[in-house]
């Protein structure tokens, strides 16, 4: 409850004109409601660099609600970045109104200085889609959030933001909000604004048809009215979009066979909603920030193999069941969906079952949580096409999780190296509201399961990415980076037990904001060096700036399935103490998808689901309040070969306090 008397600040921000790096030109748009009528003094006070400004206009009022406008003008301004192009600074800005010499109200809000476009041009492959930050054209990175909970009163600020930094600690620059749950609280996208994590921001209209009534039309552009005037001076929000999947539902359900007539009506009440009540709020109150009138859309323009526009929801992996090579026959400008399920790990499964839920995933309680009719069985069923059949319960829910990520890496390094063609990569999904089997990269409890490891390393500003097409191996150096990056290339055909059969080592001025290809070897090239048998060989490709590796990727030449891995017999030697320890480990062969795990303690782990090549040692940071005891007691290290049957051989482990 409010109360006032006299006069009140009913709304206040700062609608910004035109942002660049000379000038900023906003107005500060105070809202003042008054009792009656009569003067009063409205002013802003903000700081640009270390001088304070102070506007102050004497205004006449009229009963109810009056908007003062008062013009800003800073120069050379700070201006706001998504993560990875600059910084995010924020001004602080303070209105009062007052009258007969009292200040009756203030309210401050902060905002960040940036420009905003969706760039819809025409090209070869059909009209673009694309962000322009501050006049860069930038790769949106990131993944689909949903509710943190399914009882929104446990969601804490805290939990927001150990997601929110843990996708920007995995080199995401946008999550997009997805509009089948709720708004978030102010604190998600203060957080966001302070991490430069951009916004694509759903209304709360998901996944079905919505009514048509007069009555729910005027709801809609209330509820529209009010979240926008409460988040619109967050620079994080970059899209606001009318719904989910909306538009694409008139085809549901048997709706194809609708009258005529009821079709037509139903289509004509969308387009009210949502390319009219929706974009005429925006622009009435946020007009600054992209309007997109649905997800997945192409604002209604027909597509064909040879002309595509706006965004997609790519679900022909997972529900299709076809190969996650399929991935890479898609062409989409911006793709806000596509993603694969797996298990969360042993801990959080211990959490809601007992011993005999365990016994394999598709017991009354493993079935119970998850949500997808079918899932257990499409997990079961993709895993069986790259690998054997785990051995037990544990080793499941590891290889459920190295399956989801080699999946979701095929997709996204294709997609960003299709740049320009595609301008965006957002996996389903970043976070989990219940512990359950689901598309997270991270679960429930905030433990990040192998997606989110490799996500660190397929989004990564400069990714080499080794790509077998055309009868060649191409190698690809994706860049995100505004200016040139010099690098080493080092390239490598290798056997899994070390032996280097084929290498080129070269200098190389990364293009910016790019995607090209360094280095063609012919297949042949390859055979000729690694002999006909493809099962036992593999592509190493790194980039390397000084000493520092920036990107490495590894390739197959030979399916997964037909892979023929030495058992990785790991040397493990832990040191340390005081709540931080390292853990060294090398294999003499190659060792993919290196896991280790900590029992029930709570631990941090700098990687993990990494490959370790033949006679390399790899140096794992691991934080944890748990004794040294306790940890090496706990601690397990595996890799693929040990998930399955025929591999019985333990790390041979070792400790140093």
């Amino acid at each position: 409850m409010e109360a006032w008397d006299k006069v009140r600040i009913a709304d206040f921000a700062i609608r910004q004109r035109d942002v660049s790096k000379d000038v900023a030109h906003a107005d500060a748009e105070v809202e003042v409601e008054a009792a009656s009528s009569g003067s009063a003094r409205v002013s802003v006070q903000y700081t640009d660099g270390s001088k304070p400004v102070t506007l102050s206009t004497l205004t006449s009022l009229h009963a109810g609600r009056n908007i003062i406008d008062l013009p800003i003008e800073i120069r050379q301004p700070k201006l706001w970045y998504p993560a990875g192009y600059g910084d995010q600074p924020l001004y602080e800005f303070t209105a009062q109104v007052g009258t007969a010499g009292q200040v009756a109200e203030t309210r401050k809000v902060k905002a960040g200085l940036r420009s905003i476009v969706l760039d819809r041009h025409l090209d070869q492959w059909g009209r673009s889609f694309q962000l322009i930050v501050n006049g860069i054209p930038v790769f949106a990175k990131g993944a689909d959030v949903i509710p943190f909970d399914s009882f929104p009163n446990r969601v804490t600020t805290a939990g927001y933001r150990r997601v929110l930094e843990s996708a920007r600690d995995a080199n995401m620059n946008m999550i997009r909000h997805w509009g089948g749950g709720y708004y978030e609280m102010d604190d998600f996208y203060s957080i966001c604004d302070e991490l430069g994590i951009m916004v694509w921001q759903d209304f709360m209209f998901g996944n079905d048809w919505q009514p048509g009534t007069y009555d729910f039309k005027l709801n809609v552009e209330a509820e529209a009215d009010d979240q926008v005037r409460r988040l619109r001076n967050h620079p994080s929000i970059v899209v606001w979009c009318g719904n989910n999947e909306t538009e694409a539902a008139l085809g549901w359900k048997g709706r194809s066979e609708l009258p005529a007539d009821v079709r037509y009506q139903m289509w004509q009440d969308y387009l009210t909603e949502f390319s009219g009540i929706l974009p005429r709020v925006v622009a009435r109150l946020n007009s600054e920030t992209p309007y997109w009138p649905s997800s997945p859309s192409s604002d209604y323009e027909a597509l064909n193999d040879h002309y595509q526009s706006g965004d997609a929801h790519i679900w022909d992996v997972w529900h299709g069941r076809v190969p996650f090579s399929t991935y890479e026959t898609h062409h989409a400008r911006f793709v806000t969906e596509y993603g694969f399920q797996s298990f969360p790990e042993i801990k959080t499964i211990d959490a809601f079952t007992v011993p005999e839920d365990r016994t394999g995933i598709f017991t009354p309680v493993m079935l119970s949580h998850q949500k997808n009719d079918e899932g257990n069985s499409i997990i079961h069923d993709y895993l069986l096409k790259d690998y054997s059949e785990p051995k037990d319960f544990a080793s499941f829910l590891y290889v459920s999780q190295v399956l989801q990520a080699e999946g979701i890496k095929i997709g996204a390094e294709h997609f960003r190296r299709s740049r320009p063609e595609t301008m965006g990569s957002i996996f389903w999904q970043l976070n989990d509201c219940w512990p359950v089997a689901s598309w997270s990269s991270i679960d429930y409890y905030g433990r990040w399961k192998a997606l989110q490891y490799y996500a660190r390393r397929f989004y990564a500003p400069v990714l080499v990415s080794p790509h077998v097409e055309d009868g060649s191996l191409k190698v690809y150096i994706v860049s995100d980076k505004t200016k040139v990056a010099p690098v080493t290339l080092r390239v490598r055909l290798m056997d899994f037990a070390g032996k280097v059969l084929l290498e080129d080592s070269h200098s190389v001025d990364v293009t910016p904001l790019s995607s090209k290809v360094y280095l063609d070897w012919p297949l042949k090239k390859l055979a000729d060096a690694g002999g006909a048998d493809t099962s036992s060989v593999f592509v190493v490709a790194e980039l390397n700036a000084g000493a520092d590796q920036i990107s490495r990727n590894l390739t197959y030449l030979a399916p997964t399935k037909e892979v023929h891995l030495k058992p990785a017999v790991l040397n493990v030697e832990t040191t340390g103490g005081s709540g931080g320890y390292k853990v060294r480990i090398a294999s003499p062969v190659l060792a993919r998808s290196v896991y280790l795990s900590f029992g029930d303690l709570d631990v941090k782990v700098s990687d993990n689901f990494f490959n370790l090549l033949p006679g390399e040692t790899v140096e794992v940071t691991v934080t944890s309040s748990a004794s040294f005891d306790a940890l090496k007691a706990q601690m397990k290290v595996i890799s693929i070969t040990d998930a399955f049957a025929s591999n019985e051989q333990p790390a041979a482990i070792s400790a140093t306090p």
